[in-house]
């Protein structure tokens, strides 16, 4: 079970599953949110690899306007749609059971302000997807976050991204990039 850490639906519990799905810990996603919490309101939000689905939840609590949530797992996206018919957010979500890197070799709808990138560790995604959102799938000055085992080393990642942010907790790596120019705040 994980609840809801901050804004509209602060302290509410999310029944999962018993699948195997590593959900972001939530003292890191309390930071996460931290950050960002000057650039969550109104952001459109892609939950690349969703799982729990909690990062993106997490959004559209704090209001975002938008989340897509991409999972491969039937039954984790199922979860998620369940979850979000029983919330008043179901119009400004989505949930797509696909592979990440299928969904991003399709054409961008219009750029994401916030890419949470959280595959399973040890996958070798993080490189392929980042090589991919760069294909007009990042605003300007996105944010892009990245969760990785604390003991891999992140690949390497586009040049035009910036590193803001970054921090451990236990066994979690994380990290705050910015697509585009440098010189902005979280």
């Amino acid at each position: 079970m994980l609840r809801i850490i901050g804004g509209q639906w602060r302290g509410r519990k999310i029944h999962f599953p018993a699948l195997d799905i590593r959900p972001t810990p939530d003292r890191v996603r309390e930071t996460l949110f931290n950050w960002l919490q000057t650039r969550i309101q109104g952001a459109r939000c892609l939950d690349l690899f969703a799982g729990s689905g909690a990062l993106g939840l997490e959004a559209l609590s704090r209001g975002a306007a938008e989340v897509v949530f991409i999972e491969q797992r039937r039954a984790a996206s199922v979860a998620i749609e369940r979850l979000l018919a029983q919330w008043p957010a179901a119009g400004r979500a989505s949930v797509l059971c696909t592979e990440a890197q299928r969904y991003l070799s399709g054409h961008a709808p219009s750029a994401f302000d916030l890419v949470l990138l959280d595959p399973p560790y040890a996958s070798g995604e993080i490189a392929a997807a980042a090589r991919a959102l760069e294909h007009g799938w990042l605003a300007s000055d996105a944010r892009i976050y990245i969760e990785h085992a604390r003991r891999e080393s992140l690949p390497a990642l586009p040049a035009s991204w910036h590193e803001l942010r970054a921090g451990t907790a236990g066994e979690v790596g994380y990290h705050l990039y910015q697509s585009g120019q440098t010189g902005a705040s979280a």
